[in-house]
């Protein structure tokens, strides 16, 4: 029998406990991929025997290994490789062995597969890997050596196969959403499909470009009334069907499956009883009503860069990195850019990427039945992302390595740099920009920077930062006020079509807030050549002009701020990063003109020199540099990424010249952002969504001890063989619920002799355990417990006997631990549970989930004592 697959958004098992108590909300989780189901279980009447393993460690002597795999929820893998004592024994009886061999095996195609919002174990998968590539090189033929060779091959052919493929959605991205977005303003008579700028290759309007007006006219309506109504309806049309695509990536998480259930966020949403009416099916509702508890989320909103870099931490999000997220949201997301809004299609890229790199895993076992090392793919698959979002390989390396990847060995280095080459390559093959460039735009300043320049590029820094920390403030403001309103809460389309036409009818009349952001970043960032034609009229030729200038960019600044504010966290496919800069750029290039007028209002200041060397206008100031800074700093505010907008900044420009002034003002920025709002979007939108993520790059200062999140021990979540080591699945099963209940599904059940840990059950492995039994191993346990076969050494593969789920050696700390080697053992080693000693006996057991609780209670403390 098969579990369903990781990747689908339904892994319960069809007729287990789990399934019976979630069926109605499961119905309305997406699924895609799915594999067999598990097959029904047994009623829960047999008496289940725990004896080899739990016997070896009293003294008895251990079982031999008959092809064993190693122990605990291993995910069992397909080798039947001789398996060890792998935990480390700290205390008490852990120490009785120093070995204990699994008594029997479990077949590779009973993988027990991690549950939807669980934590992966990655020294767990690390084990299982271990093995794998043990029996592997263990074969000295030629073909074993074949095989080997390829198993090393497969990580750079899954890395060559995501670069390319990325760079090919992409491309499909780039080349669609171009025209979409230039039908709101009219169409080639050339080609329906050609955009504006293949349609005027020259640049501006041409005799082959139409507006709609000349389509359609009515009588006593002027024509820039009708563009304009034309204007907004398309672009609320275009966001209305990306909406409506999104919510087609509806997933019901229950509320056992989580931390707490949540009241609102910018990305997901808990149902209430009211939000649904006597069970009548709506656009973006199951057609049975939710359990109140239960959370909300649509896999296609947003960027899901929040999210990638939780499941690269570890964390399943099932469905999340699946085949119908992937299509969905690259169709999304070309109507949701054409629509205008204030959003970008650079942070979905690195979602789109991460799903390219998911599902390429499936093509070999190594990556695909092993989350430890699929994890090593989706870190290079964001990577690309990247580098195709801005034609940034260096860019990308760092971005996984300083934002998302959790764990980044040197090979993984090596071969995501392999992967952004690959994509790199690739895009600049397709040419989607019809430039030769793989950029999405290229700037170049000729003029190099003045020392009296670095107190601007401070300032830039400064106000950057603060922008973007404000930002975050706003959205979070926003969340819990306008969302929480009945009918934006019931209705995400609502909202988004409120947001389209907002933007349609502020936008139309501004020529810097019509353009799309990419151009508009360009066009703010570009430096004035007097001998090319001013089509934004950014450049001044008298000292006069630059105050009329500074005006019209301070009311875009104004209006794309307000835009951008209300469309993060809308249900369509949604990126922050470009968005993000072009307010900072607004906002840089009104302090360009600013540092601009000074110089020429005082040419002869010495501190100056000879910067106002010409009077018509032109100076030493080049404004564009400062837009340029200023998105950098800005979305350093908003997404505190520090030395990969550095390197972005850098393969933007292609200039070494201005290294210095980009890394100075996004130092200075980063340390403004964190002065004000400790968190950035990512930290926000993980936060309030109550994923347990715990951030391995910043350690708090812990005053405490492992004694103060201890929960009191309860018999009823723990196995007790003191008296016998039999124990009824109808037991097993009551404390499985229980598990679930408190949101530990991913937990474990500990097991006592005499109040000392002799062993760990984990939960998926039970479940799995009891759903695989039948009635003819319930005879058969009840026939053993008559005939009290505890100590005897069975030979064959027998369903009652669970010590093949155990692990003999979980590991264990002394109530008394500091709580920084608590940190070390969960972010470090991946732990999904450390269990809790004192002098030597069990005293309980603390879960990550219970440990990134404490770590948020934490900071919130540490936030508002500063504050």
């Amino acid at each position: 029998m098969t579990p369903a697959h990781p990747d689908s958004a339904d892994s319960s098992t069809p007729g287990s406990p789990v399934h019976q108590r979630f069926s109605r909300t499961h119905s309305a989780i997406s699924t895609n991929d799915e594999r067999t189901p598990l097959l029904p279980p047994s009623a829960g009447r047999s008496r289940i025997r725990l004896q080899s393993a739990l016997d070896s460690m009293d003294g008895a002597k251990p079982p031999l290994s008959r092809h064993a795999s190693y122990n605990g929820s291993l995910r069992h893998a397909r080798n039947h490789s001789r398996a060890g004592s792998w935990g480390l024994r700290l205390v008490g009886a852990l120490t009785q062995k120093d070995s204990m061999d699994s008594k029997s095996t479990i077949h590779g195609d009973d993988r027990v597969w991690y549950d939807q919002f669980t934590s992966t174990d990655w020294v767990h998968d690390s084990i299982a890997d271990a093995y794998r590539i043990k029996a592997l090189r263990s074969r000295t033929d030629i073909r074993g050596r074949i095989q080997a060779a390829f198993d090393g091959a497969q990580g750079w052919i899954l890395s060559a196969l995501v670069g390319c493929l990325t760079a090919v959605l992409a491309y499909t991205v780039d080349i669609s959403e171009a025209p979409f977005f230039d039908w709101k303003d009219g169409y080639c008579v050339d080609g329906f499909f050609v955009s504006e700028r293949h349609c005027c290759p020259g640049g501006g309007r041409c005799h082959s470009w139409k507006s709609w007006s000349n389509y359609v006219q009515i009588p006593h309506v002027p024509e820039h009334i009708v563009e304009f109504v034309i204007f907004i309806i398309l672009a609320v049309a275009f966001s209305t069907v990306a909406c409506l695509l999104t919510l087609t990536t509806k997933t019901v998480v229950p509320s056992t499956y989580h931390i707490s259930t949540l009241d609102e966020n910018l990305a997901a949403i808990s149902t209430q009883p009211d939000l649904q009416d006597d069970g009548a099916a709506s656009s973006n509702s199951n057609s049975e009503k939710d359990s109140p508890d239960d959370m909300v989320y649509y896999s296609a909103a947003g960027s899901g860069v929040a999210e990638v870099r939780v499941i690269l931490s570890g964390f399943v999000l099932h469905g999340f990195l699946g085949v119908k997220t992937l299509m969905v949201k690259t169709i999304a997301l070309i109507l949701s850019v054409a629509s205008g809004l204030s959003l970008g299609k650079e942070g979905p890229f690195v979602h789109i990427a991460t799903c390219v790199g998911n599902i390429a895993c499936r093509m070999f076992s190594k990556y695909d039945r092993n989350d430890g090392k699929r994890r090593e793919v989706l870190s290079a698959a964001a990577a690309a992302g990247v580098t195709v979002a801005f034609g940034a390989p260096l860019g990308g390396v760092l971005f996984s390595l300083e934002e998302v990847a959790y764990f980044f060995p040197a090979k993984t280095l090596f071969r995501t740099f392999f992967c952004c080459i690959t994509a790199a390559l690739s895009l600049k093959f397709l040419n989607p920009y019809g430039t030769n460039k793989i950029v999405i735009f290229e700037v170049r300043y000729l003029t190099d920077w003045e020392f009296f320049e670095l107190a601007g590029f401070i300032i830039v820094g400064v106000l950057g930062g603060a922008i973007g920390a404000l930002f975050i403030k706003a959205s979070r403001a926003w969340a819990k006020s306008f969302r929480k309103v009945k009918v934006v809460k019931k209705w995400p389309l609502v909202e988004v079509m409120l947001v389209a036409l907002l933007t349609g009818l502020v936008s139309f009349w501004n020529p810097y807030t019509k353009l799309p952001v990419a151009k508009l970043l360009f066009n703010l960032a570009s430096p004035c050549d007097i001998n090319k034609p001013d089509e934004m009229g950014l450049c001044p030729r008298t000292l006069d002009d630059i105050f009329p200038i500074i005006k019209s960019l301070a009311v875009a600044f104004f209006i794309k701020g307000i835009l951008t504010i209300i469309t993060f966290g809308i249900k369509v496919p949604a990126g922050i990063y470009v968005p993000s800069m072009v307010v900072g750029g607004l906002l840089g290039r009104i302090l360009g003109h600013s540092m601009q007028w000074i110089v020429l209002r005082f040419p002869t200041n010495p501190v100056f020199g000879n910067c106002a060397a010409h009077a018509d206008g032109t100076s030493c100031i080049t404004p564009g540099v400062y837009a340029l800074i200023a998105a950098g700093s800005t979305m350093c505010g908003v997404t505190r990424l520090s030395i990969t907008l550095a390197v972005i900044l850098f393969e933007l420009t292609g200039s070494l010249d201005y290294i210095l002034p980009f890394s100075l003002a996004i130092l200075v920025s980063k340390w403004t952002a964190d002065f004000i709002e400790p968190l950035s979007i990512y930290d926000l939108l993980t936060n309030m969504n109550s994923y347990p993520f715990l951030n391995n790059k910043h350690k708090p200062i812990f005053t405490s001890n492992l004694i103060d999140i201890v929960p009191r021990v309860r018999r009823e979540r723990l196995i007790d063989i003191t008296s016998s080591p039999l124990v009824s699945a109808a037991s097993l099963r009551a404390k499985l619920e229980i598990l679930h209940k408190a949101g530990e599904i991913d937990g474990g059940l500990p097991i006592l002799r005499d109040d000392v840990l002799v062993g760990l059950i984990p939960a998926p492995d039970l479940e799995f355990a009891l759903d695989s039994l039948d009635n003819e191993a319930e005879a058969l346990c009840l026939m053993a417990k008559i005939l009290t076969l505890d100590d005897s050494d069975d030979e064959g593969d027998d369903p009652t006997d669970f010590t093949k789920f155990i692990d003999p050696a979980p590991l264990c700390l002394d109530i008394h631990s500091p709580m920084d080697l608590v940190y070390e053992c969960f972010v470090k080693l991946g732990l999904r549970y450390v269990c809790v000693t004192r002098e030597g006996r069990f005293a309980g057991m603390t879960h990550k989930k219970t440990f990134v609780k404490y770590m948020r209670e934490l900071e919130e403390t540490d936030g508002h004592s500063r504050h």
